[in-house]
Protein backbone atom coordinates (compact mmCIF):
# COMPACT_ATOMS: atom_id res chain seq x y z
CA UNK A 1 0.00 0.00 0.00
CA UNK A 2 1.30 3.46 -0.92
CA UNK A 3 -0.02 6.35 1.15
CA UNK A 4 -1.77 9.18 -0.73
CA UNK A 5 -1.60 12.20 1.58
CA UNK A 6 -3.71 14.51 -0.60
CA UNK A 7 -6.87 12.38 -0.53
CA UNK A 8 -6.18 10.45 2.69
CA UNK A 9 -5.61 13.60 4.76
CA UNK A 10 -8.01 15.95 2.96
CA UNK A 11 -10.78 13.94 1.31
CA UNK A 12 -13.23 16.84 1.25
CA UNK A 13 -10.75 19.10 -0.54
CA UNK A 14 -9.87 16.27 -2.92
CA UNK A 15 -13.57 16.04 -3.76
CA UNK A 16 -13.42 19.71 -4.76
CA UNK A 17 -10.40 18.90 -6.93
CA UNK A 18 -12.27 16.08 -8.65
CA UNK A 19 -15.24 18.36 -9.30
CA UNK A 20 -12.94 20.96 -10.83
CA UNK A 21 -10.94 18.53 -12.96
CA UNK A 22 -11.78 18.04 -16.64
CA UNK A 23 -15.35 19.29 -16.60
CA UNK A 24 -15.35 18.90 -20.38
CA UNK A 25 -14.86 15.13 -19.99
CA UNK A 26 -11.91 14.90 -22.39
CA UNK A 27 -10.30 12.01 -20.54
CA UNK A 28 -13.48 9.93 -20.57
CA UNK A 29 -13.96 10.58 -24.27
CA UNK A 30 -10.40 9.42 -24.95
CA UNK A 31 -10.94 6.23 -22.93
CA UNK A 32 -14.16 5.43 -24.74
CA UNK A 33 -12.57 5.98 -28.15
CA UNK A 34 -9.86 3.41 -27.37
CA UNK A 35 -12.04 0.86 -25.58
CA UNK A 36 -15.81 1.51 -25.43
CA UNK A 37 -17.06 1.30 -21.86
CA UNK A 38 -20.63 0.24 -22.66
CA UNK A 39 -21.00 -3.40 -21.67
CA UNK A 40 -17.52 -3.59 -20.16
CA UNK A 41 -16.50 -4.79 -16.72
CA UNK A 42 -14.42 -1.85 -15.50
CA UNK A 43 -11.99 -1.93 -12.58
CA UNK A 44 -11.11 1.45 -11.05
CA UNK A 45 -7.79 0.89 -9.26
CA UNK A 46 -7.27 3.25 -6.34
CA UNK A 47 -10.83 4.53 -6.65
CA UNK A 48 -10.53 6.67 -3.53
CA UNK A 49 -13.91 7.98 -2.42
CA UNK A 50 -15.48 6.57 -5.59
CA UNK A 51 -15.86 9.84 -7.48
CA UNK A 52 -15.68 8.24 -10.93
CA UNK A 53 -17.70 5.09 -10.24
CA UNK A 54 -21.28 6.37 -10.80
CA UNK A 55 -20.23 8.14 -13.99
CA UNK A 56 -18.60 5.00 -15.42
CA UNK A 57 -21.70 2.99 -14.49
CA UNK A 58 -23.88 5.58 -16.25
CA UNK A 59 -21.76 5.05 -19.38
CA UNK A 60 -22.80 1.40 -19.42
CA UNK A 61 -19.98 -0.27 -17.53
CA UNK A 62 -20.27 -2.78 -14.72
CA UNK A 63 -17.91 -1.12 -12.25
CA UNK A 64 -15.70 -2.42 -9.46
CA UNK A 65 -13.75 0.08 -7.37
CA UNK A 66 -10.60 -1.15 -5.63
CA UNK A 67 -9.25 0.94 -2.74
CA UNK A 68 -6.79 0.08 0.07
CA UNK A 69 -7.69 2.84 2.56
CA UNK A 70 -10.74 1.81 4.58
CA UNK A 71 -12.08 5.31 5.33
CA UNK A 72 -12.18 5.91 1.57
CA UNK A 73 -13.73 2.49 0.93
CA UNK A 74 -16.54 3.50 3.27
CA UNK A 75 -16.98 6.86 1.53
CA UNK A 76 -17.09 5.18 -1.88
CA UNK A 77 -19.70 2.66 -0.73
CA UNK A 78 -21.80 5.45 0.73
CA UNK A 79 -21.58 7.33 -2.56
CA UNK A 80 -22.81 4.32 -4.50
CA UNK A 81 -25.64 3.74 -2.04
CA UNK A 82 -26.84 7.31 -2.47
CA UNK A 83 -26.46 7.16 -6.27
CA UNK A 84 -28.21 3.80 -6.75
CA UNK A 85 -30.80 4.17 -9.49
CA UNK A 86 -31.36 0.65 -10.75
CA UNK A 87 -28.77 1.08 -13.49
CA UNK A 88 -25.61 -0.95 -14.14
CA UNK A 89 -24.11 -2.48 -11.06
CA UNK A 90 -21.22 -0.92 -9.20
CA UNK A 91 -19.39 -2.06 -6.07
CA UNK A 92 -16.31 -1.29 -4.01
CA UNK A 93 -13.84 -3.77 -2.57
CA UNK A 94 -10.96 -3.21 -0.18
CA UNK A 95 -7.62 -4.30 -1.56
CA UNK A 96 -4.20 -3.32 -2.87
CA UNK A 97 -3.05 -2.88 -6.45
CA UNK A 98 -0.26 -5.36 -5.73
CA UNK A 99 -2.71 -8.08 -4.64
CA UNK A 100 -6.04 -7.62 -6.39
CA UNK A 101 -8.80 -9.77 -4.88
CA UNK A 102 -10.34 -10.54 -8.27
CA UNK A 103 -10.60 -13.58 -10.49
CA UNK A 104 -8.14 -13.93 -13.33
CA UNK A 105 -9.42 -12.75 -16.71
CA UNK A 106 -12.48 -11.08 -15.19
CA UNK A 107 -12.02 -7.42 -16.26
CA UNK A 108 -12.35 -5.70 -19.64
CA UNK A 109 -11.05 -2.25 -18.71
CA UNK A 110 -8.74 -1.22 -15.87
CA UNK A 111 -8.58 2.47 -15.00
CA UNK A 112 -6.21 4.21 -12.59
CA UNK A 113 -6.38 8.00 -12.36
CA UNK A 114 -3.49 9.54 -10.45
CA UNK A 115 -3.24 6.39 -8.34
CA UNK A 116 -0.36 3.94 -7.72
CA UNK A 117 1.05 3.62 -11.27
CA UNK A 118 3.65 6.38 -11.25
CA UNK A 119 6.55 4.62 -12.97
CA UNK A 120 9.34 2.34 -11.75
CA UNK A 121 8.25 0.42 -8.65
CA UNK A 122 4.71 -0.28 -9.83
CA UNK A 123 5.65 -3.56 -11.54
CA UNK A 124 3.73 -5.71 -8.99
CA UNK A 125 0.55 -3.83 -9.88
CA UNK A 126 1.21 -4.24 -13.59
CA UNK A 127 1.57 -7.99 -13.06
CA UNK A 128 -1.80 -8.01 -11.31
CA UNK A 129 -3.39 -6.11 -14.18
CA UNK A 130 -2.08 -8.72 -16.60
CA UNK A 131 -3.79 -11.40 -14.51
CA UNK A 132 -7.19 -9.81 -14.06
CA UNK A 133 -7.63 -8.39 -17.58
CA UNK A 134 -9.26 -10.57 -20.20
CA UNK A 135 -7.50 -11.08 -23.55
CA UNK A 136 -8.22 -7.91 -25.50
CA UNK A 137 -8.77 -5.93 -22.31
CA UNK A 138 -7.24 -2.48 -21.88
CA UNK A 139 -5.39 -0.86 -19.01
CA UNK A 140 -5.54 2.94 -18.73
CA UNK A 141 -3.17 4.96 -16.55
CA UNK A 142 -4.04 8.65 -16.20
CA UNK A 143 -0.83 10.44 -15.20
CA UNK A 144 0.60 13.94 -15.03
CA UNK A 145 2.57 15.30 -17.98
CA UNK A 146 4.88 17.72 -16.20
CA UNK A 147 6.67 18.80 -19.38
CA UNK A 148 3.99 21.36 -20.27
CA UNK A 149 1.00 23.35 -18.95
CA UNK A 150 0.59 25.62 -15.95
CA UNK A 151 0.10 22.76 -13.52
CA UNK A 152 3.05 20.91 -15.05
CA UNK A 153 5.26 23.91 -14.30
CA UNK A 154 3.91 24.07 -10.74
CA UNK A 155 4.59 20.36 -10.23
CA UNK A 156 8.13 20.60 -11.63
CA UNK A 157 8.86 23.53 -9.35
CA UNK A 158 7.53 21.62 -6.35
CA UNK A 159 9.25 18.30 -7.12
CA UNK A 160 12.49 19.03 -9.03
CA UNK A 161 13.80 15.47 -8.54
CA UNK A 162 10.97 14.06 -10.65
CA UNK A 163 12.36 12.74 -13.95
CA UNK A 164 9.67 12.85 -16.64
CA UNK A 165 11.97 11.44 -19.33
CA UNK A 166 12.82 8.48 -17.10
CA UNK A 167 9.15 7.89 -16.33
CA UNK A 168 8.34 7.96 -20.03
CA UNK A 169 11.11 5.44 -20.77
CA UNK A 170 9.64 3.15 -18.12
CA UNK A 171 6.20 3.16 -19.72
CA UNK A 172 7.68 2.71 -23.17
CA UNK A 173 9.52 -0.39 -21.96
CA UNK A 174 6.28 -1.72 -20.49
CA UNK A 175 4.64 -1.50 -23.91
CA UNK A 176 2.21 1.32 -23.10
CA UNK A 177 1.14 3.94 -25.63
CA UNK A 178 1.11 7.50 -24.29
CA UNK A 179 -1.43 10.02 -25.59
CA UNK A 180 -1.10 13.67 -24.57
CA UNK A 181 -4.20 15.56 -23.49
CA UNK A 182 -4.73 19.01 -22.02
CA UNK A 183 -7.57 19.43 -19.55
CA UNK A 184 -8.42 22.20 -17.11
CA UNK A 185 -9.06 22.63 -13.45
CA UNK A 186 -12.11 24.92 -13.36
CA UNK A 187 -12.98 26.23 -9.92
CA UNK A 188 -16.07 28.03 -8.70
CA UNK A 189 -14.25 30.13 -6.09
CA UNK A 190 -10.74 31.33 -5.34
CA UNK A 191 -10.95 29.59 -1.98
CA UNK A 192 -11.44 26.26 -3.73
CA UNK A 193 -8.43 26.81 -6.00
CA UNK A 194 -6.24 27.78 -3.08
CA UNK A 195 -7.31 24.78 -1.00
CA UNK A 196 -6.64 22.31 -3.82
CA UNK A 197 -3.25 23.80 -4.68
CA UNK A 198 -2.26 23.47 -1.02
CA UNK A 199 -2.96 19.72 -0.88
CA UNK A 200 -1.02 19.13 -4.11
CA UNK A 201 2.02 21.35 -3.57
CA UNK A 202 4.39 22.07 -0.66
CA UNK A 203 3.45 25.24 1.26
CA UNK A 204 6.22 27.49 -0.07
CA UNK A 205 5.56 26.55 -3.69
CA UNK A 206 1.80 26.88 -3.24
CA UNK A 207 2.28 30.36 -1.81
CA UNK A 208 4.48 31.38 -4.73
CA UNK A 209 2.35 30.08 -7.58
CA UNK A 210 -0.93 31.26 -6.10
CA UNK A 211 0.49 34.77 -5.69
CA UNK A 212 0.90 35.06 -9.46
CA UNK A 213 -2.16 33.13 -10.69
CA UNK A 214 -5.22 35.36 -11.04
CA UNK A 215 -7.89 33.19 -12.72
CA UNK A 216 -10.12 30.33 -11.58
CA UNK A 217 -8.84 27.98 -14.29
CA UNK A 218 -5.56 26.09 -14.53
CA UNK A 219 -4.51 24.35 -17.73
CA UNK A 220 -3.34 20.85 -16.87
CA UNK A 221 -1.38 18.46 -19.11
CA UNK A 222 -2.19 14.76 -18.89
CA UNK A 223 -0.33 11.68 -20.08
CA UNK A 224 -2.93 9.03 -20.89
CA UNK A 225 -1.05 5.74 -20.94
CA UNK A 226 -2.78 2.63 -22.24
CA UNK A 227 -2.08 -0.93 -23.25
CA UNK A 228 -4.23 -3.66 -24.72
CA UNK A 229 -3.56 -7.07 -23.21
Amino acid sequence: MIRSPNIWDSPDVYEVENLASDRAGLIDLALDAIHPLDGSVLLDVGCGAGFHLPRFAARGAQVVGLEPHMPLVERARARLASAADGGPTASVIAGDAERMPLRDSSVDVAHARWAYFFGAGCEPGLSELAKVLRPGGTAFIVDNDVTRSTFGAWFSRAYPAYDPAGVQRFWDRQGFTTDHLTIEWTFDTREDLDAVARIELPPAVADAVLATHDTLTVDYAVALRWKRF
